[in-house]
């Protein structure tokens, strides 16, 4: 309890920020200041600051025929003065927005007029936006594409569909990224159950015990809660931002999956030889105490020499330019660390000192349990 106790309080407490995880596609703060691609959206940004600006595409469908006949004319115009008002938009670009302060009244009948009727730049950004049985708005937000506010603009977009008699569908990146983000959302808990049950299964059959293989889905969801809260205490909130030299914000809504999936495999790979050497033992002398004990001497060494090199590959990561494989790197070595030491050296023998022979507990064992050998001998070896 000495161990363990402590051991897992840090451990805990290391996950604590993950609960404040923000997801959002990376954006062009992902790379360094000085390369050419970010120098020049900051430029753009700041001597053209409309055409810089975040644009969210808006799409009116309707069921057939023209879109732009007076009466849709005038519901275009409607959604266009509401989505104006919402908050952060800067300025909406559409076929009813061609003339700064037009009314309603106007619209229509420049909509009701002959096409060949109207002045060549009306009839140019009229081709522009609109298409078949479709009309496009481009609402223009100040806020970055992968910002909070950007991505409530989207929402805020969707919550009312309805245009006259046609539907409103939002896409361009900030709806992607809300999209990306909502599919993996709901994904996630699927792919996780898949790998956690597959792994108990693998377990179940190598080790003949059922208390084992879910105590190992626990250690190494413990290793994993760890370096997740170190990411977003590092990279969304930007603790050691000078120290690694990045731009903080949001996490890459795919990093924490493949993070996941990489890390529980590596993990896993760990407690295998771990628990592989002290089964072994326990089948030889049927004592526990000794078989933990046994079983972690003999793989001490083994686990922290190939622990080290991979963090020392992990953390050369650390040196990319583009915040994604720096992040995904530092996340890495910061599991392979925590799981070769405070898990495997100290969680790991803790638990399994304190469940005694319930860690053996299962049908594969039945018959070590009934007649396990004498505690503390070893049985004779042949040459």
């Amino acid at each position: 309890w000495r161990v363990l106790l402590p051991t897992l309080t840090l451990l805990l407490a290391m996950g604590l920020p993950f609960r404040r995880l923000e997801l959002a596609a990376t954006d062009i703060t992902a790379l360094p200041a000085d390369t050419e691609a970010r120098r020049g959206a900051e430029t753009l940004a700041r001597l053209f600051p409309r055409e810089a600006a975040t644009r969210v595409l808006v799409a009116v469908e309707f069921p057939q025929g023209n879109p732009f006949t007076p009466e849709r004319a005038g519901a275009l115009h409607d959604a266009s003065r509401r989505i104006a008002s919402l908050p952060g938009v800067v300025g909406v670009e559409s076929a009813v927005d061609l003339v700064p302060g037009m009314d309603r009244a106007t619209v229509q009948q420049l909509a009701g007029a002959p096409l060949q009727a109207l002045p060549p730049e009306l009839r140019a950004a009229r081709a522009a936006y609109l298409t078949g049985t479709v009309a496009v708005l481009q609402v223009l937000t100040s806020e970055p594409p992968s910002s909070r506010e950007a991505r409530d603009l989207v929402r805020a977009l969707r919550s009312d569909r309805a245009v006259g008699d046609g539907r409103l569908v939002v896409g361009g990146q900030t709806a992607t990224d809300v999209d990306a983000t909502a599919f993996i959302r709901r994904h996630t808990p699927a792919a996780v159950a898949f790998v956690m049950g597959m792994t108990c299964a693998v377990l179940f059959v190598l080790l003949r015990s059922v208390v084992l293989p879910l105590k190992a889905l626990l250690m190494n969801l413990l290793s994993l809660a760890g370096s997740f809260g170190a990411l977003v205490w590092i990279f969304q909130e930007g603790h050691l931002r000078r120290l690694l030299d990045f731009e903080p914000g949001p996490i890459e809504p795919s990093l924490p999956i493949l993070l996941f999936c990489a890390l529980f495999g590596l993990s896993m790979d760990y407690e295998v030889l771990l628990l592989s050497r002290i089964r072994e033992e326990w089948l030889r002398t049927g004592d526990n105490t000794h078989a933990v004990a046994e079983g972690l001497e003999r793989t001490g060494g083994l686990i922290t020499s190939a622990a080290a090199i991979m963090v020392a590959v992990f953390a050369a990561f650390s040196l990319a330019s583009v915040v994604v494989v720096k992040a995904m790197g530092v996340g890495m070595a910061i599991a392979v660390a925590l799981d070769a030491t405070l898990v495997r050296v100290l969680i790991v023998p803790a638990m399994m000192r304190l469940m005694g022979d319930l860690n053996w507990w299962g049908p594969g064992h039945s018959a070590h349990s009934r007649h396990p050998p004498a505690r503390g001998r070893a049985r004779e070896e042949t040459p």
